[in-house]
């Protein structure tokens, strides 16, 4: 077998590699529905080198021409469908729609033309150019709104693709492509066509397999710093969104909130666990929307709950834990009544987030002592010594 043989096998074997790779992913991980745009794209593929086999090992040279033109046509248009599928973009259709039904006018027209001439071969690569141009342009949309450094490696992938078939004319014309369909999978030009696109598309492959990897880690780390109950963070979310507060470098104030539901327990063996579970729902919808839009906000365990105030002193943070209490009473008609006590602590030199969440904890153990529904300690003006210390 010569070297175009071995680079079609390779390029074919790669694709169903790419397959399985994707049709795993999306069968393991059922959020990740885009990947099965990049199934179908190597699915659909593995069959140009299939059918550029046929050409050269069978008698149904016309029917295995057709099927490996289209089926590379089919593959490259969905390339950019899917990229915009991943990227969370609006998908291309009416352009890939456009790109796909010139390709197949255009390969009707010069169906029998004379190959080796540099007209034939500019309209037979010119719609792979245009859907990769397509491609970069879907990537550097992407990249440009902080998709990351992969999608701009896409977007130059996919440039260079399109120029490799921009070029690829030229070659032809200048080296010959043979002047059949079965002279051409004999030919240099074939060689240097299976090997080179093979390699970039094998590329853009691997990047999109990266994305694809990173965008599924990125949602089992949420998922594990998330809590299912209130979709707010859990302690180690917590722990891990707040280290860049407590960077040694950090000098703007920081101020911890914790709160506490009054009487939860009440709730629970009053109302049922179901109401009880609502009641948190409700609260937590209300700490987002009556806390600052920067607050990290997070629920540590049971009806206890935290937030952690960026910029924000002690005064600050007493108003905005207020806001929280205030709120209570529209929290839902249909939930039974139920308030809230809070401690706060502002960050001091040396302080952990354990050490600032404890004195915080402290003062809300002092509010429910004072008789609950409160927020200790009230600040004092500068110089005043508080009336009550909590123990850390």
């Amino acid at each position: 077998m010569d070297g175009a043989i071995y680079a079609l096998i390779g390029n074919m074997c790669v694709a169903a590699l790419f397959a399985v790779a994707f049709a795993t992913i999306r069968l393991s991980y059922s959020g990740q529905r885009e990947v099965m745009w990049f199934f179908a794209v190597y699915a659909i593929g593995m069959l140009t080198p299939l059918s550029e086999l046929g050409v050269r090992l069978t008698q149904w040279t016309g029917t295995f021409t057709a099927t490996s033109y289209a089926s590379f046509l089919l593959c490259i248009v969905l390339m950019p469908l899917g990229f915009a599928a991943l990227g969370g973009l609006r998908k291309p259709w009416a352009a890939a729609g456009a790109i796909l039904l010139l390709g197949v006018v255009i390969r009707a027209g010069i169906w029998g033309g004379p190959r080796n001439t540099l007209w034939y071969e500019l309209c037979f690569q010119a719609p792979f150019a245009t859907a990769s141009a397509l491609s970069a342009v879907v990537a550097q949309r992407m990249a440009r709104t902080g998709g990351g450094r992969l999608w701009w490696g896409l977007t130059f992938v996919s440039g260079l693709l399109g120029i490799h078939f921009l070029v690829k004319p030229f070659f032809a014309a200048a080296y010959g492509s043979g002047a059949t369909a079965r002279d051409y999978a004999a030919s240099a030009y074939a060689l240097f066509s299976q090997a080179t696109g093979g390699i970039l598309i094998v590329t853009a492959g691997l990047m999109v397999l990266l994305l694809v990897m990173q965008k599924v880690m990125g949602h089992t780390i949420a998922e594990s710093e998330t809590d299912p109950l209130t979709g707010l963070a859990n302690r180690r979310g917590l722990e891990r969104r707040a280290a860049r507060l407590f960077d040694p470098a950090a000098r703007s104030p920081v101020a911890a909130i914790v709160f506490d539901l009054d009487h939860f327990k009440r709730i629970n063996d009053g109302y049922g666990h179901a109401t009880g579970d609502a009641v948190l729902r409700a609260f937590a919808h209300v700490l987002r929307t009556a806390l600052p839009p920067d607050a990290l906000v997070a629920r540590l365990g049971g009806e206890e709950f935290v937030a952690l105030l960026d910029r924000t002193t002690l005064r600050g943070a007493w108003l905005s834990a207020q806001a929280v209490r205030g709120a209570m009473p529209a929290m839902g008609a249909h939930l039974p009544a139920v308030t809230v006590s809070a401690g706060l602590a502002e960050r001091e030199s040396g302080d952990t987030l354990e050490r600032l969440l404890e004195r915080a904890d402290g003062w809300t153990y002092a509010a429910k002592r004072a008789g609950r529904n409160r927020v200790c300690p009230m600040p004092e003006p500068v110089g005043a010594t508080p009336p009550f210390t909590a123990s850390a």
